[in-house]
């Protein structure tokens, strides 16, 4: 369970990086907030995943303290 809240974390974390980076017409079809023709960035779906990702990786570290 650890091992997947750290893998979850980091996929969440570098999808963070794909929504900071990429506008919303050259996202991957399969992510939330792609639109043709559109050259706007989503920093709010970037936040929101990194966040997550964080989080994630807290609970996952956090799982294998004693």
């Amino acid at each position: 369970m650890k091992f997947i809240c750290i893998v979850v974390g980091l996929a969440l974390i570098v999808i963070a990086g794909v929504y900071f980076v990429l506008p919303a017409d050259q996202l991957p079809a399969f992510l939330p907030g792609h639109v043709a023709g559109e050259a706007r960035v989503h920093y709010k779906h970037g936040i929101a995943s990194g966040l997550v990702g964080l989080v994630f990786l807290v609970v996952g570290w956090r799982m294998g303290r004693p």
